[in-house]
């Protein structure tokens, strides 16, 4: 699961010395933008090919990505914020998730979710007294964040028409992130959150309603076959969950002091910080398509 937005953080203030090798070059956007779309295209072409080929092994991709995604976000967590993530009860139970959620859907993701809180509370017990409450918060925090609102796109491909609901769930979020960003590089101007991304405005965002709304009204209705009025709702749906995550995603980078959860992904940063606008859209996306086109 990625898409194709690249970092849009701010920038390191300090200059390097000057015996110091000159820094990659990076877009008006903050980001090595060449690097960002080589793999932006190659992650996405993976999953192109898993879902055409064999579609279920898109469960498979979503673990995987749950599973690197918790690590980098515990990572930061700890590093950076002192929090104690209950590391192995939410990656097994984060697994769980995304496994049962496959053959037993809801039933199976409520399940397993609630037996990793469980997990959660008693994996603590071990380190006493002091700091209890926080690091089990924070451990159930990364276990909703990431396991349980990924399991959501697990979910989309299980029907028969599965695939095209990953492509349109994709395809929306891709569209959001293109859209906002080239508006924002060219006619960016007017904030939209300053204090939480400074780099996000309001030209940007109606930039991503514009093709998200155009992207998700051609995918449901030449993929899906449903009405072009679901396609817009659809789109516009994406394009804000798409949002609020990026800056839910900037909001926890900026509380913890740390500028990506991880370096994995050249012109990207982790795993992690390419997660964040597809996992609020997952369960949306899931939700609308049930609603609105029933498997």
């Amino acid at each position: 699961m990625t898409s194709t937005r690249g970092r849009r953080d701010d920038q390191d203030d300090a200059a390097g010395d000057a015996g110091d090798p000159p820094p990659a070059k990076t877009s008006r956007a903050g980001r090595n933008l060449w690097a960002a779309v080589a793999v932006g295209c190659g992650l996405g072409a993976v999953i192109l090919v898993c879902l055409f080929t064999v579609p279920k092994t898109f469960v498979g991709i979503v673990a995987i990505a749950v599973a690197i995604s918790t690590v980098e976000l515990a990572g930061a967590m700890q590093r950076a914020g002192g929090i104690k993530v209950a590391l192995v009860p939410v990656l097994v139970g984060g697994q769980a998730m995304v496994w049962l959620s496959w053959p037993f859907e809801r039933v199976g993701l409520l399940a397993a979710f609630v037996v990793t809180i469980l997990g959660c509370l008693i994996w603590r017990f071990r380190d006493g007294v002091a700091g209890y409450v926080r690091d089990v918060t924070g451990s159930i925090f990364v276990a909703a964040y990431v396991p349980l609102f990924a399991s959501f796109a697990a979910m989309l491909v299980v029907p028969a028409d599965g695939v095209y609901r990953v492509l349109a769930f994709l395809i929306g979020v891709v569209c959001s992130d293109t859209g906002g960003y080239a508006a924002g590089v060219l006619f960016g101007k007017h904030p939209m959150a300053p204090s939480i991304s400074p780099k996000k405005s309001w030209e940007g965002f109606a930039g991503s309603m514009i093709t998200g709304t155009v992207g998700g009204a051609l995918t449901v209705t030449l993929l899906l076959h449903g009405q072009w009025w679901q396609g817009v709702l659809l789109g516009a749906a994406l394009v804000i969950t798409s949002t609020v995550g990026d800056l839910v995603e900037s909001l926890i980078k900026r509380d913890l002091g740390i500028k990506d959860m991880g370096n994995l992904l050249p012109g990207h940063g982790g795993l992690m910080d390419r997660m964040d606008s597809l996992l609020p859209s997952a369960v949306v996306a899931w939700l609308l398509l049930r609603l609105f086109i029933p498997a």
